[in-house]
């Protein structure tokens, strides 16, 4: 809550406190302003009065009608005058007598023209007084107008608050139970329902610094999604899967031996009928005896031993060479009873025990030293045998009841520091049930109590002693018919739809290449080249000059030449030649983008009477939480979906609270946020014990082991289980004192990402996995 409070709690965003002293179950919906509807509309101008042209041009038409005789008149009278002067210019008439007509015409014409003008004016004047009119009226129309104006300027600032207030408004306001209650019983559910109501439930006691211990008898891991959102707030749970770590479970192996003789009696005294169990006296009496021989220290291996031997069943050599017995403890036991010992009685009870113990032989037979958490879940494996579940979930809740009956009282204040969550108890049998639940009164240990159907022996527990009830969807008519008898049918209630649509978007791409060239080249050239020549010319010449005598002067020259070429060429090329060439890349893209959308939308569905068939059709998280308080018995419609506080429009505070003291009401923007101020820092630790958790800082979720996704927690944790030399129990019983706070000062925590003001951190992996509380996820 908003403000300062002495009560332990762990401040969120926005002023939000999650308050030690009350149980977080749900959400109610709710709307304190109701919707302003449409805006109010902006007043129509009327239309403006105005002078119709019309009627002014029927009133002209009129008057020029009503003025025609009088226009001719005065026309003809300007006539007759102007044909007297032109009679007297042409000697027809005298002048006096031309005068006189003269005259009595432009009289007659001066007196109808002021007629004309007359009428004129008349008609000005009414056209004027009808002007004057609806100025009048424009001006009232005018202020009215104005007056319509102001009154919508007030409506609409009046509508724009109410609209504001309305949008601002916050819709889910937290269903808490004080922390005066010892006990809330849950009847009816999904295992998806069961799962958001474990989550809605737990997750705020840690975030106050509490205590959270989880007996999922179930068989489908409903608690799964609660260690989800422990691990991203930095908490590091110890988480047992039954019967696969049995040898690791110390549960009870501490007990002195009228507690574990108890204990053993009360795991194996079941009856016949469901939830009803035999007398264990008979049983106690035998385990203790047993007990008594075997020693302080006995485990569950040496006592049924010891049982075989009583009851005669097997060869007791093999017990004796595996060292669960020695020859004196073996004498004894067989002796114990003497000649009764034939007794069919004390042989049938050893063979019973025997038969349920043996289921548990191996409990504690390899134990380990765990660091401490405040987060401890239980839970039995489907792939198990049934009858050996159901002895497993008996021993669980004995086991827890023996230990709270020996832990110290809490205080007033702090009674649901350590809360207890046991789911599918419809298995157990009455006594088993009473006696947790006195256990849980006593020792101040808040219980939660899941039933999935109402049997006989759970309807008379239903509700019993200072406890709060809580009705989920009911498939069976006659559960539901019970339910709706001890709730009452005269409750009314409206469900709302809430839509929420997440979109991830997640790509990895990559590639490579390899290239190799190889080239070979040979050349071979031969050429050979022959060339003969051969040239032969020959000349002859002769000359001779007579000189007039037979013996004149003779001349004569004779040549010849001869050649011969011969020539040859050979030319011969040879050309090798190997040409290679290797290219090798490797392209690598790898990008990891996370895109998220976000859309909700909030309708109402439908009115309802808690009535049985209404019961049978509940969506998976809601719930009707019964609660009989000072002012009588409160019954509320809530939804047990802790994704809810992620809403902008959700607070911690109640209903109640935000109408008497609306500046309570701080919302809440973000789970995550307020698991980086859950105090304790499990997650811390490191080496193994930090395994499947993570270490936690400032702010930062939990980081997740070897080889797991971040966001999801994984379970066995890569590598097993711590083993430190020490050995010790990891189940600490509800202690007076509270817990040291390892965790960052709340103040400094910072804010997650998500607020707008901040930027988003760098993206160094896929997001985490969404957590859906509709589909349940095996």
């Amino acid at each position: 809550m908003a403000g300062e409070d002495e009560r332990p709690g762990r401040p969120v965003p926005g002023g939000a406190r999650v308050r030690a002293d009350r149980v977080y179950l749900g959400w109610q919906y709710a709307l304190l302003n109701p919707d302003p509807g449409p805006q109010p509309r902006r007043p129509v101008p009327p239309e403006a009065e105005q002078v119709n042209p019309g009627w002014i041009a029927a009133q002209r038409r009129e008057e020029n009608r009503l003025n025609r005789p009088l226009k001719a008149a005065c026309g003809g009278s300007a006539a007759a005058a102007a044909a007297a002067v032109a009679l007297w210019r042409a000697g027809a008439l005298n002048a006096a007598l031309t005068g006189l007509g003269a005259a009595i015409c432009l009289a007659a014409a001066l007196r109808l023209a002021h007629a004309l003008w007359a009428s004129q004016r008349a008609l000005s004047a009414r056209i004027e007084t009808e002007r004057q009119r609806v100025g009048v009226i424009q001006a009232a129309q005018q202020r009215r107008l104005s007056a319509w104006q102001e009154a919508h300027a007030r409506m609409f600032r009046d509508w724009q608050a109410r609209r504001a207030a309305f949008d601002r408004q916050l819709h889910w306001y937290a269903v808490a139970l004080p922390a005066d209650l010892n006990r809330v019983d849950v009847a009816g559910g999904t295992l998806a329902g069961w799962s958001a109501m474990l989550t809605m439930i737990g997750a705020p006691r840690l975030a106050s610094g509490g205590e959270v211990t989880v007996l999922d008898l179930t068989e489908g891991g409903v608690a799964q999604d609660l260690l989800a959102v422990a691990g991203r707030a930095g908490i590091a749970p110890l988480v047992w899967v039954l019967p696969r770590d049995l040898p690791r479970l110390d549960l009870g192996a501490g007990l002195d031996r009228d507690a574990f003789a108890e204990l053993l009696a009360s795991t194996v005294s079941v009856g016949g009928q469901p939830g009803v169990a035999a007398d264990p006296s008979h049983d106690n009496a035998i385990v203790d005896r047993v007990l008594e021989v075997l020693g302080d220290g006995a485990s569950i291996a040496q006592v049924t031993a010891a049982l075989r031997a009583l009851a005669q069943v097997g060869d007791p050599r093999a017990d004796l060479r595996a060292g669960l017995l020695s020859e004196d403890q073996l004498t004894k036991i067989t002796a114990l009873y003497g000649r009764g010992a034939a007794d069919r009685v004390v042989i049938d009870r050893a063979w019973a025990l025997e038969s349920r113990l043996r289921k548990l032989e191996k409990l504690a037979s390899a134990p380990v030293s765990l660091p401490a958490s405040r987060l401890r879940v239980a839970w039995l494996d489907r792939r198990a045998g049934a009858f050996g579940n159901k002895v497993l979930g008996t021993y669980l809740t004995a086991a827890m009841t023996q230990l709270l009956r020996q832990a110290p009282v809490a205080p007033a204040g702090r009674r649901w520091q350590h809360t207890l969550c046991v789911l599918g108890a419809e298995k157990l049998a009455g006594e088993v049930l009473d006696g947790l639940c006195d256990a849980c009164e006593i020792s101040g240990t808040g219980l939660v109590i899941a039933y999935r159907s109402i049997p006989a022996h759970v309807k008379e527990r239903l509700g019993r002693g200072n406890a709060a009830v809580a009705f989920m969807r009911l498939g069976n008519a006659d559960d539901a018919k019970t339910a709706s008898e001890q709730i009452g049918t005269e409750h009314r209630f409206v469900l709302t739809q809430l839509t929420d649509t997440v979109g991830t978007s997640v790509t990895d791409t990559g590639g490579d290449s390899y290239t190799s060239t190889v080239g070979t080249s040979d050349s071979v050239a031969d050429s050979v080249s022959t060339s003969h020549t051969e040239g032969r010319s020959r000349g002859r010449g002769r000359s001779r000059q007579d000189a007039f005598a037979p013996f004149g002067q003779f001349t004569g020259s004779v040549s010849r030449d001869s050649s011969y070429s011969h020539s040859a060429s050979d030319s011969r090329s040879l050309t090798e030649g190997i040409n290679e060439s290797t290219a090798w890349g490797l392209s690598t893209s790898r990008a990891v983008g996370g895109n998220e959308s976000l859309a909700r939308t909030a309708q109402r569905c439908r009115e309802f009477l808690v009535e049985a068939h209404e019961l049978q059709q509940l969506p998976p998280s809601a719930m009707i939480v019964a609660c009989t308080g000072r002012d009588g018995q409160r019954v509320v419609l809530a939804d047990a979906n802790p994704g809810i506080m992620t809403l902008p429009t959700a607070t911690l505070a109640g209903l109640e609270e935000a109408r008497l003291a609306p500046e309570l009401a701080v919302p809440v923007r973000d789970w995550a946020a307020q698991g980086a101020a859950v105090a304790g820092g499990d997650g811390a630790r490191g080496g193994d014990s930090a395994r499947g958790g993570g270490a936690a800082g400032p702010g930062a979720g939990a980081g997740p082991g070897r080889g797991a996704r971040p966001g999801r927690l994984q379970w066995p944790p890569p590598g097993g289980l711590p083993r430190p030399d020490q050995a010790r129990s990891p189940w600490p019983v509800t202690e007076a004192e509270p817990p040291p706070n390892l965790g960052p000062p709340p103040d400094q925590a910072p804010s997650p990402w998500r607020v707008p003001d901040e930027e988003p951190p760098p993206n160094v992996g896929p997001p985490p996995e969404h957590l859906d509380w509709r589909t349940y996820r095996r």
